[in-house]
Formats: structure tokens, sequence, C-alpha cells
């Protein structure tokens, strides 16, 4: 989940931006007219429920994301997290009820590499167990080698500073490969990896001159590990997930994307935020609930890496809403209304003929928003500074997604409970000129 926080957020992505800017340009084209019945998904379509390593699972091992969170300067404690090494088998249990068809995880490689060359059994066997209790719940598993988290002995050796870090990352990233192809799994070989750039940078794991060759280094290993998947695993489908940024994608993630566009089976998209011309003011990434969300922007998205890269499949890798602490949002945007809304425009762009294949909730569960517990996206909320049984509560959109699993979408006549926003900086111009509308 992308949720760097911090005042110098806006200047690291100015200098990321500038470090590897470049653009895209596509012509226009006439939009089709919004239908009055809207027809569910293809029955092949993939629902699925998202986390990360790191962020659920407790008893994290050294890293430099556990540094991180040790040093004071995060607004909670780690803790234990949700702890879903622990409960794993119940949190499978609970993603299987929704009806869900994909559950995504990443393999924590400070967990099964404690020193380089030495991979620990007993980590592996966690994994095994998870991606078996996975695939007997009746899913398929989505796995992350890398969600933003190395060992502490890459971190000691400079992490992406390191030149024989590349190679480090295969030897390890390899080794999982050939545990885990087996299973069938999709696979993301990096989370967001423009945003993993910003927070090497915002946390001083690199500096803003080594942005060009840690970029080209991340690239770099995604295509080595792409060939190797294909070698292991002949049919399988690989990406690296990309963190939609409204206004100014390509300019800031296009320059890295291209570099790995040989080797992307399918395009992979995190969706959060919408912003319009009336919300321009500095976001308040400190504050994720308070940022503008527009369910429609995930048309825009799509529609976007459809001309972007035509012929490629497409899927939402990560999607959801925060709110504070699990309270009401300003706005009065519930979770499961967005959810619904959401889960309409991807119909829509189905229905349009954008090749959608995939949809995962970010997230299953409450879990650490990389320094803090307030930011909450889960579909089970969970308490972890009061609560020390971490209680797994639903909120309202358990249900709604259990119907949208079930009717594989939003019933034909539903409506969004949001107006369009006029001109969406999710696609610019395009937006403006040949903006979505709702039926009247």
């Amino acid at each position: 989940m992308p949720s760097p926080s911090g005042r110098r957020l806006l200047v690291t992505v100015a200098l990321t931006a500038a470090a590897l800017l470049t653009t895209s340009t596509s012509p226009a084209l006439a939009r089709p007219p919004a239908p009055a019945h809207l027809a569910p998904m293809p029955p092949e379509f993939l629902w699925g429920v998202a986390a990360s390593g790191f962020q659920a699972e407790g008893d994290a091992p050294d890293s430099n994301w556990r540094r991180y969170a040790e040093s004071g300067d995060t607004e909670d404690p780690y803790l234990n997290s949700v702890d879903f090494r622990d409960r794993f088998r119940s949190d499978i249990a609970l993603a299987a009820d929704l009806g869900v068809r994909v559950y995504r995880i990443g393999i924590e490689w400070a967990r099964v590499q404690p020193q380089p060359g030495v991979w620990d059994e007993d980590g592996l066997a966690f994994y095994d167990a998870v991606i078996g209790a996975i695939t007997a719940a009746g899913m398929r598993p989505m796995l992350t080698l890398d969600h933003w988290v190395y060992p502490g002995w890459a971190a000691d050796r400079g992490g992406w500073r390191d030149p024989e870090i590349v190679a480090h990352w295969l030897a390890n990233a390899r080794h999982v490969v050939d545990r885990f192809a087996g299973t069938d799994p999709l696979w993301v070989s990096f989370n967001e990896p423009t945003m993993y750039l910003v927070n090497e940078l915002r946390h001083g794991g690199i500096g803003a001159a080594d942005l060009p060759v840690v970029a080209a280094r991340i690239a770099q290993a995604h295509n080595e590990i792409y060939d190797y998947i294909h070698a292991v695993q002949p049919d399988a489908l690989v990406t690296s997930n990309v963190a939609y940024i409204p206004a100014v994608d390509d300019a800031i993630s296009g320059a890295l994307l291209d570099r790995m566009t040989p080797r992307l089976d399918y395009i992979g998209i995190d969706y959060y935020y919408g912003v319009s011309p009336t919300d321009l003011q500095i976001p308040d990434f400190d504050r994720l609930w308070t940022m503008p969300l527009q369910a429609e922007g995930i048309y825009y998205a799509l529609d976007h890496y459809a001309r972007k890269f035509p012929g490629k499949p497409l899927y939402i890798v990560e999607n959801g809403i925060p709110t504070d602490n699990g309270l009401p949002r300003a706005d009065g945007y519930t979770r499961a209304d967005s959810l619904r809304d959401t889960v309409y425009w991807l119909q829509r762009a189905v229905a349009d003929g954008i090749p959608v294949i995939g949809y995962n909730y970010w997230s299953l569960t409450d879990n650490y928003e990389w320094g803090s517990y307030s930011a909450r996206f889960g579909l089970y909320t969970v308490d972890v500074l009061t609560d020390p049984t971490l209680t797994r509560r639903p909120t309202d959109a358990v249900a709604a997604y259990r119907q949208i699993t079930g009717a594989n979408g939003v019933a034909p006549d539903y409506r969004p409970t949001r107006p369009v926003a006029v001109c969406s900086l999710v696609d610019g111009p395009r937006s403006c000129a040949d903006p979505v509308t709702l039926p009247r």
C-alpha cells in the first residue's frame, strides 16, 4: 500500500520525477455512452484481497523497515502488527468466505534469507503453510517478491546503493520462485517501484544522485527474474505494480516502467486517490483519510494504461479507502459505498472494452501503514494499539464484497452514490474533453 508520509514527500517526488521524467501521448477517442444496465464481469474475472508481509505478519525479522520502525521516527511502534504470522489460517478463511479467488501476500526476503547465501527453513516453511492454506481454500496466490523491505544485512551493505544488490536480490528471488512456482501463483516482482525509490530517498537509503542508478538496478532485477520465472513456470503472469499518481503518473513512473515494459505480462495498477481542480491543495500524506476520493478515477486510470499498453491485460492490484482509526470519514463516504461505486466503474471499463482481468481490495485487515496504525484500510478492522486480542471486526464492506463476488459485480441498475467529478486530473485533458457520464 502506498502511504509514504511526511512533509518532504513533495520534494522527493519532484526529485524522482526529475530523474525519471518521461511522457506519453495518445489520441483522444469518444467514449461509449453510459449503459442503462450494466453487465456482470466475465466468469473468469479475478476478485481478490491483498496484504504485504511486513505490514501484517508481525514478529518482523531484522530489516530496513524494522530498523526504521524502531528508530523513534514513526507515529506508532510496530509492536506485532496484526499478527498474521500466527493467525493466517483464520485470516485466509475470512478471505475465502468473501468469495474471492486471489489472495496476495509478500514473501519477505528478510524472513527467508537472514544472511547472504543462507536460507531459513522455518521462514520458508511458514510460507509453505500460508500458500498451502490459500490454495486449499480454493484461491490462487499472488506473490510479491519485494514490498519495499530488505534484510538488515543488505541494509548494512548499502541497500540499493550496493553494486552487488541485484545479485543478492536475484539469488533470493530465484530460491523463492523454485519453491513456489508449482502453486501457479500470479507474480509481482516489485511493489510500486517508483514509490520504493521515494521511500528509500526519504529514509536515507539513497540520495538524490543515486536515483538513476537504483532505478536501473530495480529494472534489471525485475527483467532478470521475469525471465527466470518463465523458465520455471512458462505460462506465468508477472508484473510490477504501479502506484497511479494523478496528473503526473507518466512523468514520475513512466521512465522506470518503460524499462520493464517488454517483461510485463499484465499491468498491475494501484489506484486510491483522485484529484480535480477544485481539490488542488497540498495533500496531507500524514492524514490519508483526508485525501480526495474519486471512484470513477479507477476507470480513467485503466483507460490510461489500456492506451499506453495496448493489448496488455490490466489488473487492479490494490484499491481501498482509508479511515481515521476506523471513525466515519468527514466526507460521509462509507467503505461499502466506496467499494460498490468502484466496482461499478470497473464494470463500465470492461463494458467499454478495457481488458481488466482482476481486482484486489486493499486490504483484508487493517495493518501497519508504514509507521502508523491510524490509517485503516481493512475490510476487517483491527485495533492494534488498544485491543490485545487483535480481534478482526467486520466493516460494512464485508457484506458488500461478498454480494459483489456472488453476483460477479454490482446490480445491473446500480448507480454510484457520488457524482462524476469535473475534469479529474487522474487523466487530465481527456477527462475534461471526453468525461465519463452516468445514465440519465
